[in-house]
């Protein structure tokens, strides 16, 4: 199965540290985010990994060539493409079939095989969320097809569905982790996606016309290891998963 690990971010919540190395190599529990992060794709059956870079990217290319040479680079370095504009850009390494997108920085206790023999065949995308507390929702109907996004601070609602009443709809927050089609790329070519684009906006653009669902994993539990604020969370949860 292939895999794609963002890992191009600026890193820009992990300031000072991401001021003199990528977020990807920030240790966690004794190893770099990164390297949580591979363990858990190829202990659940993912053999084909690509990881996209930009900062510092030199130094996450030379680390995974001496820890995992077999991990395909999608470089960045000269232009970042946000999420949507990455997929897009490995596609070299992603095409011909389904694929998993996981964020370089999310720890998480889910069980990506299960996860993927679950989701549905007709599925564009499905997407990891949950009920966590935040202020940017996905928007979800009964049968968990994505219909529109809200952030519930500003009241900003975006949805192809003009008459959308978010107070009908259950709020779910991604985990930055979605398993995707390999038609994607057919639908980048047809949506005349540029090179660079924010995949959630280019999913809440089309669910009116391709099915994108979402999936809440039972026992749910993550942290975003983005922020300063989180570290000192991220060791215990590492420490815990690893037991």
């Amino acid at each position: 199965m292939k895999a794609l690990v963002f890992a191009a971010g600026l890193g820009t919540r992990l300031k000072p540290l991401t001021d003199r190395m990528p977020k990807a190599l920030v240790p966690v529990a004794g190893r770099p985010l990164i390297d949580h992060v591979l363990s858990k794709l190829r202990a659940s059956g993912f053999d084909d990994i690509t990881v996209n870079v930009h900062h510092f990217g030199s130094r996450i290319r030379d680390y995974l060539a001496a820890c995992d040479p077999s991990v395909h680079i999608s470089d960045e370095t000269g232009f970042l493409r946000e999420t949507g504009g990455g997929i897009l850009h490995a596609r070299p390494f992603l095409g011909g079939g389904p694929f998993l997108v996981h964020n370089v920085d999310i720890l998480s206790n889910i069980d990506l095989s299960s996860f993927v023999a679950e989701c549905r065949e007709d599925a564009l995308s499905t997407l990891v969320v949950s009920s966590r507390e935040t202020s940017r929702y996905f928007l979800f109907d009964g049968n968990l097809r994505l219909c529109g996004w809200t952030n519930v601070k500003t009241g900003e609602v975006r949805s192809p569905y003009p008459d959308l009443d978010p107070s009908e709809c259950r709020k779910l927050a991604f985990s930055g982790i979605h398993f995707i089609s390999g038609r994607i790329f057919d639908v980048f070519e047809e949506e005349n996606c540029p090179e660079r684009f924010p995949i959630t906006d280019f999913y809440v653009s089309i669910c009116d016309r391709y099915p994108i669902y979402g999936h809440v994993p039972e026992g749910f539990r993550m942290v975003d290891v983005g922020k300063l604020q989180t570290l000192s969370e991220a060791e215990s949860f590492a420490e815990e998963l690893s037991l």
